[in-house]
């Protein structure tokens, strides 16, 4: 449950460049449901469902995964159509057109919504892009290194996996670790505050190694 103000704000700065607020809205309660499988039937199903389609775009291309699906989500509701319609004639009834409940529906999207969502994805767009600008033009050369470092370990690990993999990895990643982290909440939390304290001494190591670089202060 979320207490407070419905959006988070998280403020990132670099240097002298002014402060910058990220105004992020918390997940949906219904994904929070989903990834931590509160509903076991519904979670299974989501999760069935995608990686059946990443698995299957491994086999084939996504025009054909894409008309598979099209096709078999088209002869459930045809036929479910054609039966409707043969029972109606046999009973003489008059109920109508089988999804009428749906097709009286509004799927179109809102303005506020669209406006809300992409003046959320600008702010991350610009907020990356700065980022970016100040790793890539060595503002600070402590993070500069820890991201050449990071695209040097990308390396190995795009010639193990291609892009397909790494996203059945992630989508099994998403659906198992929250549950895993909520399990075993203690012990995961002391592992990852060891290691930050070694990230942390090596680091600071380092900073004092290198002419002209102080240690940050927290």
């Amino acid at each position: 449950m979320w207490v407070g103000h419905p959006w988070r704000t998280a403020v990132v700065s670099s240097g002298d460049v002014p402060p910058l607020t990220v105004l992020s809205p918390p997940p949906p309660s219904a994904v929070v449901d989903l990834l931590y499988w509160r509903d076991v039937k519904t979670t299974g199903v989501v999760f069935g469902a995608a990686l059946f389609l990443l698995l299957s775009l491994t086999v084939c291309s996504i025009i054909s995964v894409c008309s598979y699906v099209a096709l078999a989500l088209l002869s459930v509701t045809i036929t479910f159509r054609i039966y409707k319609g043969i029972l109606q004639a046999v009973q003489k009834s008059d109920e109508g057109h089988p999804f009428k409940v749906y097709l009286e529906q509004d799927v179109a999207l809102s303005e506020d919504l669209v406006h809300k969502y992409s003046d959320v994805t600008l702010v991350h767009i610009n907020s990356i892009l700065k980022e970016l600008r100040r790793l890539f033009l060595v503002e600070d050369l402590v993070d500069s290194l820890k991201f050449a470092v990071l695209m040097w370990i990308l390396t190995y690990v795009g010639a193990l996996f291609n892009g397909l993999t790494l996203l059945i990895l992630g989508l099994i990643a998403v659906f198992s670790c929250p549950v895993i982290y909520e399990r075993h909440q203690k012990q995961i939390d002391h592992y990852l505050a060891l290691a930050r304290n070694q990230m942390k001494d090596v680091v600071g190591k380092i900073q004092a190694k290198i002419p002209g670089m102080k240690p940050k202060t927290e």
